[in-house]
């Protein structure tokens, strides 16, 4: 099979290697089945989609809807980067798979409208399927009705033209959507565990998601629910795509 390209952007090299390990376990993927690319300390390199079974985009620290004159110069190069990328993977309807930050990237490249109307403090939430997420290729093995973490300060407000929405829950209206035939974006977290979300709280403690003196609330939230089923999803789009789209 050919190579994943995962794209990241986490600075803090606990955050970013948690990141590729629970990628590596959930996806059922070997250390040289996943070009990984931390696009935070270099340029994106040349892609030929060719060379690749399929893209995923892991979370970050940037909110894509913050003011351009708040970004720093490296986000707006990864902006810039992820944007010309997805005109040759929205192009060729290629296999992509954004987590949290793919909302941003995938939705605002396609016209959705995406601001902090709808952020969730971090913690587990109840996700549902719509009927379109029943019937959906990478979600057909998961309940209708299934605990997923999250953790952002933007979310999608309006569906880009022509998407489909998957997935919702209470406090964020759009938790999964899919473009064409495989484009899918997620709001939560698919590759993230119990181990995974506490290592993230004191990871990004200082980055304003939660103020210091509620990180042991935070903890106590996180541990509060069982999460076991997301990371399906991200074995089931490696399944479909590694030996072709299928």
């Amino acid at each position: 099979m050919k190579p994943f390209l995962l794209l990241g952007t986490r600075a803090e090299d606990v955050a970013a290697d948690g990141e590729l390990e629970a990628v590596l376990r959930y996806g059922g993927l070997a250390r040289e089945q996943v070009h990984r690319v931390r696009l935070e300390r270099e340029p994106m390199p040349a892609v030929d989609l060719a060379d690749y079974s399929g893209i995923i985009v892991g979370g970050s620290p940037f909110s894509s809807s913050d003011p351009e004159e708040s970004k720093s110069q490296v986000q707006r190069r990864v902006e810039r980067e992820i944007g010309a990328l997805l005109d040759d993977v929205v192009a060729q309807d290629f296999p992509f798979l954004g987590a949290c930050y793919g909302v941003g990237t995938l939705g605002r490249h396609q016209g959705a409208v995406v601001d902090t109307t709808f952020a969730e403090p971090i913690g587990p939430v109840t996700v549902e399927l719509t009927p379109e997420g029943v019937a959906d290729p990478l979600l057909k093995t998961l309940p209708r009705r299934f605990t997923a973490f999250v953790g952002h300060k933007e979310a999608v407000r309006e569906l880009p033209p022509g998407a489909v929405l998957l997935a919702t829950s209470q406090a964020a209206p759009v938790q999964m959507f899919r473009l064409q035939e495989n484009l899918y974006a997620t709001q939560f977290h698919p590759e993230l565990d119990l181990d995974g979300l506490l290592q993230r709280i004191e990871v990004y403690a200082g980055y304003g998601y939660f103020r210091p003196d509620e990180q042991d609330e935070v903890v106590a939230r996180a541990r509060s629910r069982a999460v076991t089923e997301p990371s399906r999803i991200l074995r089931a789009f490696v399944e479909r795509y590694a030996r072709g789209r299928g």
